[in-house]
């Protein structure tokens, strides 16, 4: 279609999600609008069109991989919890005063976002889990513990990568018929404005302990009312299943979580690199993810059962349990890419792609670049599709106007996960949210001022680079 329209079923869900704090209802009505416009108005069939992209979504292999993975960590968390491995952690870093401040605890989870960057899901789901206990015991809020499981996620995948976002990038510049597209995304990295400006924002943030916007308001709640959420919060991963006691008379251990944390991170890489046939960077991201959190699931399972901690009938109450406790988050997933199929067929990414003219000046170029890829990939909730959408754009463009490439490569790696860092329809925002047992609503609004501010900066530093670099 590619006109305005195409904008309308994003922008809807957004804005509606903001206002009402409804994400189902507004991420559902934003599907039904766009099946409307492509089907000319047409109420029933835009009903059947509604019914079938949410139904289609399980057609799609790595979609499923993803609620599926998604599901069990809900039951590997359970599992975590009840056998005294996250309680044996927490005990073991108190007993050693390793974490003895409220900053001490967000630098906490920092350094595990920066050190894990296998995967974004698993990255979201280790930061959170990790930090989250003594977060919650220095009254640190879930919205601040949020915004750095997210801050860490895709930055450091995209900057480190060693994973599926570095063979994403690689495949499209060859498609492009780069002739070294290995270099030459090694050379846009350091070009990747928006991915260190997030981290630097982020680490200043808690090392200064100054907030902004309803950050601010979130944290005083948190330090002065021990409010770790806001009266009405709801949060996508339940409480029952966050905050799961040990079970009596059985002896915290830390080992219960962390053999099973370390086995599912090690089974990334072996997943890797059996789908990739022998290659890292051609494996399969889904399923790696997938392998891995199954294996620490069976893992947890046998730790418990040799530990003599859990019967059998326990192990099952838990596992469904904790799949129970992330059915929101599920529905979330599901909403967000049908109405990720939605933009797709409305033609949003390509439209807002031909906004701009080819006949730029060529020191306007990468600051455009930036721009246009973040707008798309919040609109949409998809840094890899902004990427697919924006490479084939900025390849030719930047050839043709003399741009130096990795400086072009660069502005769309920092677009793509600005736009994915700032958009409450991405995945990695919904996980971080989940991961943290934060209201994702409240997620996005409070995360959003200092993405924006790291936005800022990049967007500067995009104008001066392309004036010295292409002038």
């Amino acid at each position: 279609m590619n006109t305005w329209l195409s904008l309308l079923p994003p922008i809807l869900a957004i804005l509606l999600a903001v206002r009402t704090r409804q994400v189902f209802v507004s991420l559902l009505l934003g599907i039904l609008s766009g099946s409307l416009i492509l089907l000319h108005g047409h109420p029933t069939q835009a009903l059947a069109d509604t019914l079938a992209r949410l139904v289609n979504v399980f057609q799609d292999r790595s979609n499923v991989q993803v609620i599926f993975f998604c599901s069990l960590v809900g039951s590997l968390i359970a599992l975590i919890e009840r056998s005294g491995g996250l309680q044996g952690l927490v005990n073991y870093i108190v007993s050693r005063d390793l974490i003895g401040t409220r900053r001490g605890a967000q630098l906490l989870g920092f350094v595990v976002g920066i050190v894990i960057f296998v995967e974004s899901n698993i990255k979201a789901l280790l930061t959170g889990s990790v930090a989250r206990p003594l977060c919650d015991r220095w009254r640190v809020s879930r919205e601040k513990l949020s915004l750095i499981t997210d801050t860490t996620d895709a930055p450091v995948c995209m900057l480190i990568p060693l994973n599926g976002w570095g063979a994403l990038i690689v495949s499209l510049l060859t498609v492009q018929q780069v002739s070294d597209p290995v270099r030459v995304l090694a050379w846009s990295l350091p070009l990747s404005f928006y991915l260190y400006l997030a981290l630097l924002v982020l680490l200043a943030v808690i090392l200064l302990e100054r907030d902004i916007g309803p950050m601010k308001q979130a944290e005083q709640r948190a330090q002065q009312e021990g409010k770790l959420l806001r009266d009405g919060a709801v949060p996508l991963m339940a409480e029952d299943v966050a905050a799961l006691e040990t079970k009596p008379g059985v002896t915290p251990r830390a080992r219960n979580m962390v053999v099973p944390i370390l086995v599912m991170v090690v089974m990334i890489f072996v997943g890797l690199y059996v789908t990739g046939q022998g290659n890292l960077m051609k494996g399969s991201g889904s399923t790696s993810v997938l392998w891995a959190v199954s294996t620490a699931v069976l893992v947890s399972i046998l730790m418990a059962f040799t530990q003599r901690i859990l019967t059998l009938e326990e192990v099952s109450e838990l596992v469904l349990k904790g799949i129970a406790g992330l059915a929101p988050l599920n529905v979330i997933l599901v909403l967000a890419f049908a109405i990720g199929t939605v933009c797709q067929d409305l033609g949003t990414g390509p439209y807002v792609a031909q906004l701009f003219s080819s006949a730029l000046p060529a020191w306007l170029l990468p600051l455009v670049i930036f721009v246009v890829t973040g707008v798309i990939a919040f609109s949409t909730g998809s840094s890899w599709g902004a990427f697919a959408i924006m490479i084939p754009v900025a390849v030719p463009t930047a050839t043709a106007l003399d741009v130096h490439l990795p400086l072009a490569v660069g502005a769309v790696l920092s677009g793509g996960v600005f736009g994915d860092h700032a958009s409450i329809l991405s995945d990695t925002t919904i996980v971080s949210a989940m991961a943290s047992v934060a209201d994702l609503v409240d997620h996005f609004n409070t995360q959003l001022p200092y993405a924006l501010v790291a936005a800022g900066l990049s967007a500067v530093s995009y104008l001066i680079a392309g004036l010295l670099i292409t002038v």
